[in-house]
């Protein structure tokens, strides 16, 4: 069971560090990443990232200041442990995951998203600390979607519905969670805030599939406007939403603040050598409504 035993060597506060940020590709390329083993002769992604001292604000103490509509991201603290963990299988099994922790995520996301009147659990990645785990912490700044990805996962997912589903405020929510036992100590995540994110930061890249899907995220170029942050110590009872589109947040007017959550891990250079590598899950959600 995730829950919180104090351990003081959890580096807090505010810290600099750096974070990989992206080049866009010359006029005409297309910027490209495969998700497995890219075809022969093509590279896994053509895209370059360098790395960028970048100051990283800690929200601890101020969660409740920031919001999906602002910031793409919100922190929910207080949550009862999974059915994963007290039924032992501690998020070790796909299966599970999705008898067990699915539900608790749409009635999470129902309760803590005003409005939201559905959510569609499209697929979720774990991500372990140990060398030859197949999905490890990704070190580069990236929104997991964009405006055109998000409406074909619309298309994809929910069939005959899709039109009129589009119609409505529709987004694309991640619930990320530790699954250490203790604080986070290490490869803690970033995220920065929509409202400081520029639309010249964002750097379109096809996301290629084995299976022939191409969706597209975005990669982040650095702007020194953009403002980062980080919750130190996360642990197994706080849950972090990413909201990687808001198809307010293309509406003019709308008081809805880009609706899109740059992110990436990090080395957090006051880290311990020896400290427990950071382990967690995050589960990519459809919501709709109001």
């Amino acid at each position: 069971m995730a829950i919180a035993t104090a351990i003081p060597t959890v580096p807090r506060g505010p810290v600099s560090a750096k974070l990989n940020f992206s080049v866009p590709p010359p006029p005409g390329v297309v910027a490209f990443n495969y998700t497995s083993t890219p075809p022969a002769g093509e590279p896994q992604r053509n895209i370059d990232t360098v790395p960028q001292e970048a100051s990283i604000t800690d929200i601890r103490g101020h969660e409740s200041e920031y919001t999906l509509d602002r910031d793409a991201f919100q922190i929910i603290r207080g949550v009862p442990p999974s059915k994963e963990e007290t039924s032992g299988s501690d998020f070790r099994d796909d299966a599970s995951i999705t008898a067990n922790y699915y539900p608790e995520v749409e009635k999470l996301l129902l309760e803590h998203i005003p409005g939201a009147n559905r959510v569609f659990i499209f697929d979720h990645t774990i991500r372990r600390a140990d060398p030859d785990a197949p999905r490890k912490a990704v070190q580069f700044a990236h929104i997991d979607q964009t405006p055109f990805s998000s409406e074909k996962r619309v298309r994809r997912h929910m069939g005959e519905e899709a039109d009129e589903l589009l119609k409505g405020r529709y987004r694309i929510v991640n619930v990320w969670r530790t699954l250490n036992k203790n604080p986070v100590e290490t490869m803690p995540l970033a995220f920065a805030s929509s409202s400081s994110v520029e639309p010249k930061d964002i750097i379109p890249v096809e996301h290629r599939y084995p299976d022939g899907y191409v969706g597209e995220t975005a990669a982040i170029a650095y702007n020194p406007t953009q403002k980062w942050h980080y919750l130190s110590g996360m642990t197994g009872d706080e849950r972090l939403l990413l909201e990687c589109f808001d198809s307010e947040g293309v509406k003019e007017g709308s008081g809805v603040a880009g609706g899109r959550v740059p992110h990436s891990a990090f080395e957090d250079p006051r880290s311990r050598p020896d400290a427990e590598g950071r382990e967690s899950i995050e589960v990519r959600t459809l919501v709709f409504g109001p």
